[in-house]
C-alpha cells in the first residue's frame, strides 16, 4: 500500500520515489526537525571576509619570503663586526 502511495506521489511530482521514502522516514523518526536542511548556509559577507583574509595572508607570506634574505645578510654583517672596545682614559 505504501509503495503505491509513494509511486503515485512521485508520478504527480518531479521527485523520485526513493527520495520521498527517505523524507518520510526522516519525518517519522525525527519529526519536522528531520526535514530541515542539514547543511549550514554561509553568510555571503562572511565568505567575502574569509576570502580577503586568505588573500592578505598570502601577501604577508610573500613579503616575509622577500625580506628574509635581506634580514639574513644584515644579521651576518653585524655578526662579523668586531665588538666595541671600551675607551681607555
Amino acid at each position: 500500500m505504501l509503495r503505491h502511495v509513494v509511486s503515485t506521489m512521485a508520478r504527480a511530482t518531479p521527485l523520485s520515489p526513493s527520495l520521498l521514502r527517505k523524507w518520510r522516514q526522516k519525518y517519522l523518526t525525527k519529526g519536522k526537525e528531520g526535514l530541515t536542511n542539514a547543511y549550514l548556509r554561509v553568510d555571503p559577507q562572511l565568505r567575502v571576509l574569509e576570502e580577503e583574509n586568505e588573500r592578505l595572508k598570502r601577501i604577508v607570506a610573500k613579503q616575509a619570503l622577500e625580506l628574509e634574505p635581506r634580514w639574513r645578510t644584515t644579521q651576518e654583517r653585524t655578526a662579523k663586526k668586531t665588538p666595541i672596545q671600551p675607551r681607555r682614559n
